[in-house]
């Protein structure tokens, strides 16, 4: 990709030693200073319960950190569907939509923790078919139509909104993709964007590329042209300016971290047997901690390995303190985004033009001026 497009997941994580107003706080800051690092765009996410991922409604955090920010674009990351009325989802999108003057993203998907769903009656069995019946109804909407249907879960008697999306035809969509191939069918299915979630090691890449496949394929089926600009890949990183100081970093929230997704999460993130989470991270291909250089490195073979994608999202973690977080983000705006945006080619071209020609041009310099000099001699002679 000579054009890869930089962004976070945040869904966030929090640890439970921390202050939730002072950590939703730092949230948004963290999106203040990523629209300052010119990050193409950061997604939220949406969780209920086990206590470290506190957003409970990322449309709400949106519409703050909009006033906040400039230029990044928002998204859901993700609404679960089956957890809402689909014509409410819809309709409370487009106000954001509207509300951000076109910087609002619609992430969905079926709802990743299965706590969550089970406090509200939800069978995790059927969170799949809910989310594309929700997804099927949500589209309808977008494009204006009037929708009568009933489910087992939602009745809809013509239901039709009352505002035409801000964004013409629609706000930009993508679907979560993990595990099942429900994501990258869905997706597939409306010409959708597709967010790719369950990690980055040689295995999680084949996966990765397997769902691009089903969901080309399915786009096609469908008569939509898949577009990988489109793809988004989240990943895991933490550089600084030595291995040494990133390993040193990330021994303030790596463990947390680890221990949240054995205890509580859907899937483990490291085995449990492993007792070296961050030699385990880096040597599987998890995770990148180590310098810009290696994060370029680490970000070629994801494009490798997965055949090639639009945005590099990484999922912001708070591995390290807040200062060295910070550190992180500008590291990667400054140094590795220019690598895959094109952004240096051209002056690299002009200076090295400049250099290739330097005696020649300082010559010609040099004898203009030598020449000014001596016309201004001979004009002091010829009046004398």
């Amino acid at each position: 990709m000579t054009n890869l497009r930089s962004g976070i997941f945040l869904a966030p994580f929090h640890s439970l030693a921390e202050n939730p107003i002072l950590a939703l706080e730092r949230d948004m800051e963290l999106l203040q200073h990523l629209d300052a690092l010119n990050y193409h765009e950061a997604w939220i996410g949406e969780h209920h319960s086990g206590g470290f991922e506190i957003v409970a409604s990322p449309e709400v955090f949106i519409a703050a950190a909009a006033e906040r920010t400039k230029h990044i674009r928002l998204g859901t990351g993700v609404v679960s569907l089956p957890y809402h009325n689909p014509f409410i989802v819809a309709d409370r999108m487009v106000q954001l939509d509207y509300q951000t003057r076109g910087r609002a993203m619609l992430g969905v998907g079926p709802g990743s923790l299965v706590h969550d769903a089970k406090k509200i009656g939800i069978d995790p069995a059927d969170q799949r078919r809910m989310m594309n019946e929700s997804l099927d109804v949500i589209i309808e909407l977008l494009a204006g139509k009037n929708v009568t249907r009933k489910t087992d879960w939602f009745d809809l008697r013509d239901a039709q909104l009352q505002l035409p999306p801000y964004t013409r035809p629609r706000m930009e969509m993508a679907v979560a993709a993990a595990r099942s191939p429900a994501g990258a069918l869905a997706a597939g299915r409306h010409g959708l964007g597709m967010l790719s979630i369950g990690g980055t090691s040689d295995d999680a890449l084949k996966h990765h590329a397997s769902n691009w496949d089903l969901y080309a394929t399915t786009a096609k089926e469908n008569g939509h042209t898949p577009d990988r600009k489109d793809w988004r890949l989240v990943t895991l990183m933490h550089i600084a300016e030595t291995r040494e100081k990133a390993r040193e970093n990330v021994k303030h929230g790596l463990d947390q971290f680890c221990d949240y997704f054995r205890d509580v999460a859907t899937f483990p993130i490291v085995p449990g047997e492993i007792t070296d989470r961050y030699q385990y991270m880096v040597d599987s291909g998890t995770a990148c901690i180590g310098t810009p250089d290696d994060a370029i490195v680490f970000i070629e073979r994801l494009l490798k390995g997965s055949g090639g994608f639009g945005v590099i999202m990484e999922l912001a973690q708070n591995w390290a303190d807040w200062a060295e977080t910070k550190r992180h983000y500008e590291l990667m705006a400054r140094y590795v985004h220019p690598h895959f945006q094109s952004s240096r080619e051209w002056r690299t071209g002009s200076y090295a033009y400049a250099r290739d020609h330097h005696d020649e041009f300082t010559g010609q310099s040099g004898a203009a001026v030598q020449a000014e000099i001596d016309r201004l001699a001979a004009k002091k002679r010829a009046a004398e």
